[in-house]
């Protein structure tokens, strides 16, 4: 699995040491369990990972077919005149043979037939009574589609790890492979802790804010193919969140929490991970920004990522940690964002650890990556994330980063035509 960019990996040796994020990873990655299948329609396929490699069954097409309305002729019979012994549709099969001085009416993607070898589009002849004149001449195998043109018997059409679109839906569908064998979806529960938490519909006096955690893990959970059985805000007291996480653990293959994993009384989650006697934690802090306070934990095949409670923190994290783990989960053959170099558009202040910086990426007008952060960094703001297409890696180091300097970027989207500063 390979790590978010921005450092290497190195052995751990204590639960309570900062760990490099792709430390982290490898951890992460080393406890990801291996890959359930299931079958499903090929109709309800899209967006499912393809858990075994599809090869084509047969020929696609599996006989000559016109790629025109026209008629089906014999290329070497030289005479305009011909005429019309039958129509053949798509669908079906006329009994009629194309000789010297006849042709036969076709439609796109009717089967050519028994003595053709070319078909002369619509637009090139002339209809006369039971005749037709053909206006020019075609040569063998023109405006035919042959057999195994499009695919062959044998060949390879889909890899397993393929997240399935719409093409390779279709394709499926065009070669009659139904039921497919796709990678279970994984169930995944969200839970919001903290009695300052307010649902987005509900007024909030001093000191309480509105929930926006679990919405904003929800809506980019959307992107996976995951099952997300159990949402909402946890009992913030002890005892409840404890019951609360053991059945969530007798259920689901991931549980994501939100706060609770600091240094306060009532950071539970923390110490509830810790405590439990059947849970085994990896790690619970880490040398970057935002995110530090991360907590990793498994009990069984079960993962369970305590998040930061902050928006930012909780969003990043999920991007460099779980999103990836939900992948190798599934199979998929892209784990990981893409990165790449990218130049500086302005000067950048690094942190005392690396830092992901949410941040626009374009292409200058001679064609180069470029970057600039999409404003304050403060893990609370969540605003930070709006129009961002990335995350710039911006190392610790004791000065400034200067515009014109490279560094690395995790790309969430595609790079934007230009710059728009």
């Amino acid at each position: 699995m390979q790590p978010p960019p921005g450092d290497h990996v190195h052995a751990n040796t204590d639960i309570d040491r900062m760990l490099p994020p792709a430390e982290a990873s490898a951890i992460i990655a080393h406890h990801v369990p291996k890959v359930s299948v299931q079958t499903v329609d090929v109709g309800q396929s899209a967006g499912r990972v393809i858990a075994t490699d599809i090869v084509a069954p047969h020929d696609h097409p599996g006989w000559p077919a016109s790629t025109m309305d026209g008629f089906a002729v014999l290329a070497a019979d030289l005479s305009p005149w011909r005429e019309i012994v039958g129509t053949q549709n798509a669908g079906d099969v006329i009994d009629a043979e194309v000789t010297e001085g006849y042709t036969v009416r076709i439609m796109t993607g009717a089967p050519v037939p028994h003595g053709a070898d070319a078909v002369v589009p619509v637009e090139d002849t002339e209809l006369m009574e039971d005749h037709v004149v053909i206006h020019r001449d075609v040569k063998p195998g023109e405006n035919i589609r042959q057999p195994g043109s499009d695919i062959r018997a044998g060949e390879l059409v889909i890899p397993a790890g393929t997240r399935l679109g719409f093409a390779e839906v279709g394709l499926l569908a065009s070669l009659g492979i139904t039921p497919v064998t796709v990678a279970r979806k994984p169930k995944v529960s969200i839970i919001s802790t903290g009695d300052e938490l307010k649902d987005p519909h509900e007024p909030i006096g001093p000191g309480q804010i509105r929930d926006a955690n679990r919405f904003a893990l929800a809506a980019t959970l959307a992107d996976e193919p995951v099952e997300i059985t159990w949402i909402g805000k946890a009992p913030d007291d002890r005892v409840g969140l404890e019951t609360l996480l053991k059945e969530r653990m007798k259920n689901d293959d991931i549980i994501l929490t939100s706060g609770g994993v600091s240094m306060g009384e009532k950071d539970y989650i923390k110490a509830i991970l810790f405590e439990a006697d059947d849970v085994d934690l990896h790690f619970r802090r880490l040398f970057m920004k935002p995110g530090k306070p991360l907590n990793f934990a498994t009990r069984g095949e079960t993962m369970i990522f305590g998040l930061p409670g902050n928006p930012v923190s909780s969003l990043v994290t999920f991007e460099l940690f779980i999103r990836p783990a939900i992948r190798q989960m599934i199979g998929d053959r892209q784990i990981h964002r893409p990165t790449v170099p990218v130049r500086l558009l302005e000067e950048t202040q690094p942190s005392d650890r690396i830092e992901y910086q949410r941040a626009i990426v374009s292409l200058d007008e001679e064609g180069r990556l470029v970057g600039r952060s999409t404003g304050m960094q403060r893990s609370s703001r969540l605003a930070s994330f709006l129009g961002a297409n990335a995350f710039l890696v911006i190392p610790p180091r004791e000065i400034p980063w200067s515009a014109g300097e490279t560094v690395e970027a995790m790309m969430l989207g595609a790079p934007l035509a230009s710059d728009a500063s």
